[in-house]
């Protein structure tokens, strides 16, 4: 009686294991992926350029993100609106302590702590946004795209991370020369 009630329960664990399926950790290939970011004055007018990883990955299972780390290098913070003495001195000053303290916090970090709903090959995720050694929570979406490529967009507060440079967050009566603390980020992935 014994030996029938043991097969049953290894036939059972057998078919709920093949059912899980299985876990991949993907990396990103950091030479191919980005980040696009842009800033936006009150006026309307935006600044946007870009960022490199220094790593990133993610653990996947059944199609599914269900954690992962993004390593972002501060020190690649590029301005692609202007060109020349005007780019020189935007890249500067956002590395300064005015904004990014880049010499001080020469790297920014996203950990995804909890997997959320998804819908096709779209999900929502939250993590922790590390800046300038500050952590806030955040949500984002991720998609998961074919040919080993994903894609994110996130937006986050700058205030919450010290950055005060014309934030109506920390000044008062800044007029037009407001600078809004959404930062919004999109991000594409090349895994390896």
């Amino acid at each position: 009686m014994k030996k029938p009630f043991q097969l049953l329960i290894t036939i059972s664990i057998f078919f709920v294991a093949l059912g899980q399926g299985q876990a991949q950790t993907l990396t990103a290939n950091t030479e191919q992926s980005n980040i696009r970011w842009y800033g936006e004055e009150l006026t309307g007018k935006t600044h946007f350029g870009s960022l490199k990883f220094e790593s990133a990955m993610v653990d996947v299972q059944d199609g599914i993100v269900t954690g992962g780390t993004f390593t972002v290098d501060m020190n690649s913070l590029n301005v692609e609106d202007l060109s020349g003495g005007g780019k020189a001195r935007l890249e500067g000053h956002l590395k300064s302590d005015d904004f990014f303290s880049v010499e001080k916090h020469n790297k920014a970090e996203l950990k995804i702590t909890q997997k959320g709903k998804a819908s096709g090959n779209t999900q929502t995720l939250f993590g922790e946004l590390t800046i300038k050694g500050i952590q806030h929570p955040v949500e984002f979406t991720m998609t998961i795209g074919d040919n080993n490529t994903a894609t994110a967009e996130l937006t986050f507060d700058r205030s919450k991370y010290n950055v005060r440079f014309r934030s109506g967050s920390f000044f008062e009566n800044l007029g037009d020369k407001l600078i809004l603390d959404d930062i919004r980020m999109e991000v594409s992935l090349q895994w390896n």
